[in-house]
C-alpha cells in the first residue's frame, strides 16, 4: 500500500465537486479497489441476506425476573452512563459501518444528527479509503452534525503491518475529530476477501507502540466473530482503553465477502465459515471474569432494546448495533429517529420491570438469570 503523502499529492477532484481517483496508477487502484469494496459492502449489507443463519448471539439464554412492583416511577428512571470519560444521554453505540461514497456520506451525515439529539455514541465504517485518497474525507467527517457526540475513529489493525503508523492513525482521528480511535480485527474478513490483508504477525507489538504514541484513547473491536476472555486479557495488557466484543450472531462478515467474491473458492470459504465465531453472550460474561473494569461494548446480533439490556445486565457499559440503525438511515430521518425512540422506550421498560433506578442497578443479583 503506498504511503499517505504519495497518495495525498495524487488527489484530484474535478470542477464540479466530484471525486476522482488519484493520478498516479499505483495510488488510483488501490483507491478504487478499496471504493468498490465500500460500495459493494454497503449494497450487499442492504440487498442480500447476510446474517447468520446458525449461529445466535447467546442472548436468549437469559432472561430478566419481572417485578410486578417495581416501586419506581417510570419517569425518573436514568439511563445516561459514562463511556470514556464522556457522558451519554443513552447506553447506545450506533456501531462502525460505512463512508467513502456519496450513499455513505448520506448515512453517516443522518446517524450523525440522531446520535446528537439521542445523545449516542457513534463510530464511522473504516477510513482505509480516506487516508488513500483524502478527497472523500468528507464522507465521514460529521463532527459538525454531532458537536457533542462521543465519535469513534476507525482503521483496521492489520493495516499497520501495510505501511501505516501513528501518521495515518492520528489523521484518521483528525479527520473526525474524534474522541478515541478503533482499530478493528477481522482476521476472518480478510481471509475471505479475494483481495484480503491477511499478514497479521506482529500486531501486538505495533498496537501497543500505536497506543504509547497515540494522544486519544484506542478500542479493540472485532467484527463479528468476537473476542474472547484471553483475547482482551491480552489486549488489556499492551493499553487497549475499551472493548468492543463484535460477537457472533448478527451481521456475518464471511456470508458479506461470500456474496461479493467472484471465484468459487472464495465464495465457499464465506459460505463454510458463515457462523463461525464467539457469541456475544459469551465474549460479555468471559471478559468480565477477567476484568471488572475495562469499557465494555456489546455488539453483534443486537437488535433491540431488550437485547441492549441482557448485554448491559451481563457486564457491558454500552450496547452497539449496526444493521438496524443502517437500514433505518438508509430509509429515512424519520425512520431513524423512530428507531432510536423505540429502542431507548424498550431499555427503559426494562428498568421499569425490573425495578432498576438506573443502569446500574440491571447488575443486581438475581434481575438477569440463565435459563
Amino acid at each position: 500500500m503506498s504511503s499517505s503523502s504519495s497518495v495525498n499529492s495524487a488527489v484530484n477532484i474535478s470542477a464540479n465537486g466530484a471525486v476522482e481517483s488519484p493520478k498516479d496508477s499505483v495510488a488510483a487502484t488501490q483507491f478504487l479497489d478499496t471504493q468498490v469494496r465500500k460500495a459493494d459492502h454497503l449494497r450487499v449489507c442492504l440487498e442480500e441476506d447476510v446474517q447468520s443463519h446458525r449461529a445466535t448471539n447467546g442472548l436468549e439464554r437469559y432472561r430478566f425476573t419481572h417485578a410486578c412492583l417495581p416501586e419506581l416511577n417510570r419517569d425518573d428512571i436514568d439511563i445516561s452512563t459514562m463511556f470514556l470519560g464522556k457522558k451519554l444521554a443513552t447506553p447506545l453505540l450506533i456501531s462502525s459501518m460505512t463512508g467513502g461514497t456519496e450513499q455513505a456520506r448520506m448515512i453517516n451525515q443522518r446517524l450523525a444528527q440522531v446520535a446528537q439529539r439521542f445523545g449516542l455514541a457513534m463510530g464511522v465504517g473504516s477510513q482505509r479509503v480516506a487516508v488513500e485518497n483524502p478527497a472523500v474525507t468528507a464522507t465521514f467527517s460529521v463532527r459538525q452534525y454531532a458537536p457533542d457526540a462521543l465519535l469513534f475513529a476507525n482503521l483496521g489493525a492489520v493495516q499497520l503491518n501495510y505501511d501505516y503508523g501513528i501518521s495515518q492513525c492520528q489523521q484518521a482521528v483528525d479527520a473526525l475529530e474524534a474522541d478515541a480511535l478503533i482499530l478493528h480485527l477481522n482476521p476472518l474478513q480478510e481471509a475471505v476477501q479475494t483481495e484480503g490483508d491477511v499478514n497479521f504477525k506482529g500486531l501486538f507489538a505495533k498496537i501497543e507502540q500505536l497506543v504509547r504514541s497515540l494522544p486519544v484513547p484506542v478500542v479493540a473491536k472485532e467484527v463479528g466473530n468476537g473476542i474472547s476472555a484471553e483475547m482482551a486479557r491480552r489486549l488489556m495488557s499492551i493499553g487497549i482503553a475499551a472493548i468492543d466484543v463484535a460477537g457472533a450472531g448478527g451481521t456475518s462478515w464471511a456470508r458479506v465477502e461470500s456474496e461479493r467474491a467472484k471465484d468459487a473458492k472464495q465464495r465457499r470459504l464465506g459460505n463454510t465459515f458463515a457462523d463461525w465465531g464467539i457469541p456475544t453472550a459469551e465474549c460479555i460474561t468471559g471478559i468480565r471474569q477477567v476484568s471488572g473494569s475495562v469499557p465494555l461494548i456489546a455488539s453483534g446480533g443486537l437488535r433491540n432494546g431488550l437485547d441492549v439490556a441482557k448485554a448491559l445486565a451481563l457486564g457491558a457499559d454500552l450496547g452497539g448495533l449496526a444493521m438496524p440503525f443502517l437500514q433505518a438511515a438508509n430509509q429515512s430521518e424519520a425512520a431513524l429517529e423512530a428507531l432510536c425512540e423505540a429502542l431507548i422506550a424498550e431499555i427503559m421498560t426494562v428498568l421499569f420491570c425490573t425495578g432498576s433506578d438506573r443502569l446500574t442497578a440491571l447488575r443486581r443479583r438475581g434481575v438477569i438469570k440463565e435459563i
